[in-house]
């Protein structure tokens, strides 16, 4: 007698292959689909990391789960024991975890790098890095069919991520200064990557000298690119400029909003910096004129933690002022990361290049 749950003796009406068929047929749209949903719920990340700096904490836990898997998935499968129809969805299984980590990481420190980028300036690239980056990981396409593949880009994401982990990490969570904290970064971004893509090298001495030349130029793209990266969490809260000071309320007097064309120009500049408790950074104030270096003052040590910002002040002369003058105040940090810019000019209103954010 014929089944009950066929329809003139063909597959059971209940059968769920007409569904395992539609996944089949629309299994790319779906995975774009779940990327649209991966980067709205990175805006919701972000969000937080402009609220709280906790879930850095938390984030170690992220990035060793993450190593653990790059580091181990490949030993998996190429085990002979794992049957051949288990590798890719293995694969699959392992990419969806690692995927939704790197995003929570990334759209976490993004804000926090926004926030101490100063907009036009060349640290805004960085920044720009970080996103790219966060925007790959939501893109389970790409990600599963290129970055989790090839061990040499897996080696490169993980490193370039692990840098920008630890640059925010370290200042927060440790009071570490920014200039050391970019070389600590970039000796965990290197370690990161041999750990990853071990050099198809036999003999030990080979290996060992390229582990050494990847150290060398994690460092040295680090020390020449220090100026590119933002000193995050430092940010400039306030800039403010005047013709005089008033030490014992650390205010200027005689506010200035623009240059008068033909007069000679003593100027006061007062910067307010925000940064974490506990964090020391020594930093300087540069004054230039028409993109010219006019006075550059002493480092000095700024200590995080203060509501209202560390505030810093400093004085130039220029001498008579000629109109289509521009003074411009950088506020940088001992390795040359700038943490902020305010100018004057003498032709139209002072344009201020607050940091971004």
């Amino acid at each position: 007698m014929p089944d009950p749950n066929t329809t003139n003796g063909n597959a059971p009406t209940n059968s769920p292959r007409p569904l395992i068929g539609w996944l089949s047929r629309h299994k790319e749209k779906l995975w774009w689909l779940h990327s649209g949903y991966a980067l709205l719920l990175g805006i919701g990340v972000m969000w937080l990391g402009r609220r709280n700096f906790a879930f850095l904490r938390v984030a170690v836990f992220h990035i060793g789960f993450i190593w653990l898997a790059s580091f181990f998935l490949p030993k998996f499968l190429a085990h002979p024991r794992l049957p051949a129809r288990w590798a890719p969805r293995l694969r699959l299984l392992v990419n969806f975890f690692t995927k939704n980590l790197y995003q929570q990481m990334l759209f976490f420190v993004l804000p926090i790098y926004y926030a101490s980028a100063t907009l036009g300036s060349r640290n805004g690239i960085f920044v720009l890095l970080v996103g790219v980056s966060a925007t790959l990981s939501t893109l389970d396409v790409v990600y599963d069919r290129h970055l989790s593949v090839r061990r040499g880009l897996t080696a490169a994401f993980f490193a370039f991520n692990l840098f920008a982990l630890i640059n925010v990490m370290l200042p927060v969570l440790w009071s570490v200064s920014n200039t050391a904290t970019t070389r600590l970064s970039a000796v965990f971004a290197a370690s990161g990557f041999l750990t990853l893509y071990p050099p198809p090298i036999p003999s030990r001495n080979g290996r060992l000298a390229f582990g050494v030349l990847i150290a060398f130029l994690f460092i040295g793209a680090v020390e020449w690119g220090r100026p590119f990266i933002p000193p995050a969490p430092l940010r400039l809260a306030s800039a403010e400029f005047g013709g005089g000071f008033e030490p014992k309320t650390l205010r200027v007097t005689a506010p200035l909003s623009r240059l008068d064309p033909g007069a000679a120009a003593q100027i006061y500049g007062l910067t307010a910096i925000r940064a974490p408790l506990g964090l020391k950074e020594r930093v300087q104030q540069r004054w230039y004129k028409n993109g010219e270096l006019i006075c550059a003052s002493p480092f000095y040590n700024v200590i995080g933690g203060r509501e209202e910002g560390f505030r810093l002040w400093t004085r130039c002369s220029f001498g008579v002022i000629q109109p289509g003058t521009e003074l411009r105040l950088d506020l940088e940090t001992e390795g040359g990361q700038l943490i902020g810019r305010a100018a004057l000019h003498s032709t139209k209103n002072p344009a201020v290049d607050s940091p971004a954010g």
